[in-house]
């Protein structure tokens, strides 16, 4: 009796689990959308919030305030100017519109340039230090009107609205933020703006910040989590992110000595694996391989960071690869950081060219790569 108690529950608990997973894989998923029709959709949402919101920004140098920025809905048009009417302004701010060609088709980003900073900018692929706050946008679900009755008055129609929910706020970052490793939205707005000034102590062992560039950025779903989603935000949701930039770290994709900044040869501040039309392929050997990815830049065999390590009895600076050009000391620096000489060109005979700007340096020379001065 027991033994058929036993095998009887174990019979219902197998059924029961098939049955589950039955359900389970008769769960439908919503199939990946088209990226050109959802733009479309969120390219109509982000411009009617720039249409119907207006801004108030914060300018107090020195202070935590210093460039923040709130956004409301339009309740007075006439004293009220709206985001969309600082488009190409000549002053600051500045609403601003760029494309992207990214999944096959050309995105259009905006974004508010509250204060450009006057420091420098990062490229694409370089670590950026900000602080920001991030919304994502949707429209509340409309009610339709219900009749009076004979105890209740008729409640009118309540229309969709357009709203931002934040969903995240980080006002005093510690942590670089890889730009080849966030939303796509943040590596084309970043290299836009400038760091500032270069930190001083607030006397409670935090870094203070001046004159750093802030701003706003809109970004369609394509450009962002799409389809993906990320903790509250649903998925193909528009964003909204306010930043300030404070500091920039060169990063070297390929390690081959050279920040990849540097491998940018036409100085946009735009680095592509893949060749667009407003941006074809930097890629001085022409093997498919971008130089900021490519060992061997010049393609003649002998590693970039081979060709650019200094010699024996070179001892000018720190490091023992050539910088790609002289550097100066930075006096806020407990270290001397001055090179005398940058990565040379070839020099049949005579002294090396270690300054000029448009010097052939070595390791973009494929025919001169066993020149070493």
């Amino acid at each position: 009796m027991n033994k058929f108690k036993y095998y009887f529950i174990l019979i219902i608990a197998c059924l029961s689990l098939f049955s589950c997973s039955k359900d389970d894989n008769s769960i439908e998923t919503e199939p990946l959308r088209d990226f050109g029709e959802q733009f479309e959709k969120d390219k109509e949402t982000i411009e009617e919030y720039l249409d119907t919101y207006t801004f108030v920004h914060t300018n107090a140098p020195g202070e935590t305030r210093d460039q923040d920025v709130v956004f409301s809905k339009i309740t007075d048009p006439v004293n009220q100017r709206s985001i969309m009417s600082y488009l190409n302004s000549d002053t600051f701010p500045k609403l601003i519109k760029k494309t992207v060609e990214l999944h096959e088709i050309t995105y259009e980003l905006y974004y508010l340039v509250l204060r450009e900073g006057t420091g420098d900018s990062p490229c694409n692929v370089d670590e950026v230090l900000a602080s920001y706050k991030g919304d994502y946008l949707y429209y509340t679900v409309a009610k339709p009107a219900v009749p009076a009755t004979a105890t209740d008055p008729e409640i009118p129609a309540v229309p969709s609205e357009l709203l931002a929910s934040q969903f995240e706020k980080l006002t005093y970052p510690e942590d670089f933020f890889d730009l080849s490793n966030v939303v796509v939205g943040w590596s084309e707005v970043f290299p836009e703006f400038k760091t500032g000034d270069n930190p001083t102590e607030a006397g409670d062992g935090t870094l203070r910040y001046n004159n750093f560039g802030a701003g706003v950025m809109f970004l369609p779903s394509g450009l962002a989590y799409y389809n993906r989603g990320q903790g509250s935000i649903p998925s193909y949701s528009p964003l909204v992110f306010s930043f300030k930039l404070y500091a920039i770290k060169r990063s070297d994709s390929d390690n081959d000595g050279i920040p990849s900044y540097l491998e940018d040869l036409n100085g946009d501040g735009y680095l592509r694996a893949v060749a667009t039309t407003n941006n074809p392929l930097e890629d001085s050997d022409e093997d498919g391989i971008p130089n900021y990815l490519d060992i061997d830049d010049d393609g003649d065999g002998y590693v970039t960071k081979f060709e650019i390590t200094k010699p024996a009895g070179i001892n000018s600076g720190l490091s023992k690869y050539f910088p790609f050009d002289p550097v100066e000391d930075n006096p806020f620096t407990v270290i001397n950081e001055t090179e005398t000489k940058g990565i040379p060109a070839f020099a049949a005979t005579g002294e090396p060219d270690y300054t000029s700007p448009g010097r052939l340096r070595l390791h973009l020379d494929k025919d001169h790569h066993t020149a070493k001065p």
